[in-house]
């Protein structure tokens, strides 16, 4: 019986000898890999934050002083908005262009302001003689006599000219070297030359707008040849066809053309727009030399019958 129990209770111990043993092996391997982790050891760099070094707090402290960069941005910002003026522009021309391009340029711009003087001086004249033409319209026709017509309108008044033309000539026919000309003929020539004078006067001008206008383009076009003449003589010295070589020749070449066309459009345009006004205020001119021409023969006849039946 003893010895039964002796047997159980050794058999016991035994047991629990084997769960220590089991339990201490699969302890160990957990302490050594807690003794071996990195994240489970403290970290010696933790404590560096309560060090008084004023070398190590010095790096700290230099993020502060950046601002100094970006107020270098700035002015360099402000310097790239800065207005660079055109090297290759008309100004350019002006300045360092040789006589052959400023020659050029003074030609065209007095082409240009005659063009303009011309136009507006001409359009004043049109403009002038129209209101004329109605002023005779209104007054000369309502008159009782040729005399008095002419007397109500102005002195400066074309229509009025040409009426005292018209008497002058029936006045001064008889009894003079006229006398070999009919009286018809002679007041119309009388007429036909005052008509002509008023002509030659809306004429004047109009020759030169079409001068203008046929040889600006031309002129432009000689700029134009001396630019790409410029370029080729700098591509030549430098031996290289850099941009920088030929774009200011190249750039006066294009300003000449471009001015050669605005001086010849307007002069072109002025010229048509003139001569359609022209057309109409002469006719307005022929149409009263007519009828003129009419009453000065019909009133000289009628006084001839009068005077004969005297």
């Amino acid at each position: 019986m003893e010895q039964t129990k002796m047997k159980s209770f050794f058999s016991a111990a035994g047991r629990l000898a084997a769960v220590a043993a089991i339990v201490a092996l699969s302890a160990a391997p957990a302490i050594a890999q807690q003794a071996t982790d990195p994240a489970a050891q403290p970290t010696a760099p933790a404590a560096a934050p309560a060090t008084t070094d004023p070398a190590a707090t010095a790096p700290a402290a230099a993020p502060a002083e950046t601002p100094a960069p970006a107020e270098t941005g700035v002015g360099e910002a402000a310097a790239t908005t800065e207005v660079v003026e055109n090297p290759y522009g008309l100004n350019a021309i002006i300045e360092h262009g040789d006589f052959v391009s400023k020659g050029t340029l003074i030609a065209m711009a007095i082409m240009s302001a005659g063009t303009w003087y011309i136009l507006v001086t001409k359009l004043i004249e049109q403009s002038m003689l129209m209101g004329q033409a109605k002023a005779a319209e209104r007054n000369f026709w309502n008159a009782g006599s040729l005399e008095d017509g002419a007397a109500k309108l102005k002195e400066n008044n074309t229509f009025r000219m040409i009426a005292e033309d018209g008497l002058r000539a029936i006045q001064h026919h008889d009894g003079s070297m006229t006398d070999a000309i009919d009286l018809n003929s002679w007041v119309s020539l009388s007429l036909q030359r005052s008509v002509d004078a008023v002509n030659s006067r809306l004429q004047g001008g109009l020759a030169f707008l079409a001068t203008v206008g046929s040889t600006a383009p031309f002129i432009g076009l000689f700029g134009t040849v001396w630019g790409i003449y410029h370029a080729l003589v700098s591509i030549g010295i430098s031996g290289q066809a850099s941009i920088d070589k030929v774009a200011g020749p190249v750039g006066e070449a294009l300003i000449m053309t471009a001015i050669g066309l605005l001086v010849a459009v307007p002069a072109v345009l002025a010229y048509n727009w003139l001569t359609r006004r022209n057309k109409g205020a002469m006719d307005k001119v022929r149409n009263f030399a007519a009828d003129l021409h009419g009453l000065l023969i019909a009133g000289h006849k009628n006084s001839a019958n009068v005077a004969r039946s005297a």
